[in-house]
């Protein structure tokens, strides 16, 4: 580290009138300091409060406050707390009832256990994606990303003080309680579960077979708060306010404030953090004139999200795939654009196959090398589905804030909600039924440089030959 960082000044100091030696020396400099600040967290880790304490067979008695939405499951719920004692937080399953909420001060008293790989979300019933990820799941290191270095299975449990937290986050998980209830009140499964993730981020509720469904017809992405999600509604936003008469100015500061509520109000779920940075950086180019400048808010948006947690780079897919699938669409979805430049545009087509083939290139191999499997009619089905994805959200949000306020005209309102998720089921029940729907394999770790190598390499030579 100290040589890369020696060289890397000396690029920059002395040779700092050759353009690639002082690019060069810039890569060295960062490159140690990204080493640093990942070793940093990676002994915070090693070295966290909770390891005297785990796996010693005996109970503790700790006191701490509910510091995120709990996470609601069939049998159970999951509280991420946070202890006054001790530095870090505990992942506490506990039983659905008594209900406690997020700033929910508790006392607990149980056993501290190191995770093990999640064994209580493992299961040989499970279809086979969602099994097939949990081979290799490494739960602790999952967990560790977060700040979580311990878990308790069913403590007991004593409340002693509520609303300590965050008086806005309370209030806003509070009104996305009331969204949920109104959904789940108008809809049935599974269209109101496929709608609560699609606006509130909210996938557990989905069953299994409904995951493997939605896995094998390749738009499982759809119920994942994404960059998609983010631009969707920020699209709709926009062209709300300049319809109501708003500048643009005051409609793009409206949009932001509106894009960042909704971030909270997903929980603030780190894909949904990366596409609410991502989203207000490419707005904020647009209000500056400077939409050319993807890249360079790409980069800038992992580095803030690096700089605050590094280790999502190694433990996250999701940010793996979210910024390469970003990264496909700015390189290769251009020249997808010119091969398919014979197809009509109409409904946006053209656009639409263009963005789904450039992403699920650069993200195959991946999806490959974590799950085991690849969707081989996940282009048609986008081209049939995502269409659809503004009026399902408009509709879903329009319905579940009636229904807030006056349910029968929620129910009246669900209606064009229902019909659209009704098609978006059908699609996806037909085509993840075929035998062909998937394909299963898996790659040995080597092959993802390789892979990314040939299409660097094929992309740069393409785009240069254009040029």
């Amino acid at each position: 580290m100290l040589g890369f960082l020696i060289s890397g000044l000396i690029l920059i100091s002395v040779f700092w009138k050759y353009e690639k030696s002082r690019v060069l020396g810039f890569c060295l400099f960062f490159l140690v300091l990204g080493i640093y600040r990942y070793e940093t967290a990676d002994f915070k880790i090693k070295n966290n409060d909770f390891l005297e304490f785990n796996d010693k067979k005996e109970n503790v008695v700790l006191i701490g406050e509910i510091i995120a939405e709990p996470d609601v499951r069939k049998s159970n719920v999951k509280l991420t707390i946070s202890p006054q004692e001790l530095e870090g937080k505990i992942l506490v399953t506990a039983n659905r009832y008594p209900e406690y909420q997020y700033g929910d001060r508790l006392k607990i008293s149980g056993e501290l256990l190191n995770p093990q790989g999640g064994e209580e979300d493992k299961s040989s019933s499970l279809p086979f994606a969602t099994a097939r990820a949990f081979e290799d799941f490494n739960y602790k290191d999952y967990l560790a990303k977060d700040g979580i270095f311990s878990v308790m299975y069913y403590p007991e449990t004593e409340l002693l003080e509520k609303n300590q937290g965050n008086f806005i986050f309370a209030g806003i998980l509070n009104f996305k309680n009331k969204l949920r209830e109104s959904i789940y009140r108008n809809l049935s499964p599974p269209h109101s579960s496929i709608l609560a993730a699609i606006i509130l981020g909210d996938k557990r509720q989905i069953s299994d077979e409904w995951k493997e469904k939605l896995n094998f017809a390749g738009v499982r992405h759809l119920t994942a708060v994404s960059g998609m999600h983010v631009a969707v509604l920020s699209a709709i936003l926009m062209s709300f306010f300049l319809a109501l008469g708003f500048w643009r100015k005051q409609a793009f500061y409206f949009t932001v404030f509106l894009i960042a509520f909704f971030i909270i109000l997903t929980g603030l779920q780190t894909s949904a953090i990366r596409a609410g940075i991502m989203a207000g950086l490419f707005l904020l180019a647009r209000h500056l004139g400077r939409e050319n400048s993807s890249t360079r808010a790409i980069v800038l948006a992992a580095s803030f999200m690096l700089l605050q947690n590094p280790l999502l780079l190694r433990f996250d897919v999701g940010f793996q795939l979210s910024f390469l699938a970003v990264m496909g669409i700015i390189y290769a979805g251009p020249i997808f654009q010119n091969w398919f430049r014979r197809i009509p545009d109409k409904f946006q087509l053209r656009s639409i196959l263009a963005t789904t083939l450039s992403a699920q290139i650069f993200t195959l191999p991946i999806l490959i090398y974590n799950f085991g499997y690849m969707s081989l009619i996940a282009s048609l089905t986008n081209i049939l589905i995502v269409p659809l994805l503004p009026f399902i959200m408009l509709s879903g949000f329009i319905f579940g804030l009636a229904g807030i306020f006056w349910q029968s005209l929620g129910w009246i309102l669900s209606w064009p909600a229902w019909l659209l998720l009704t098609y978006l089921i059908k699609i996806t029940d037909w085509f993840s039924s075929f035998p062909f729907a998937a394909y299963f394999l898996e790659i040995p770790w080597y092959w993802l440089p390789i892979f990314y190598l040939i299409l660097g390499v094929g992309v740069y030579t393409y785009r240069n030959s254009k040029n």
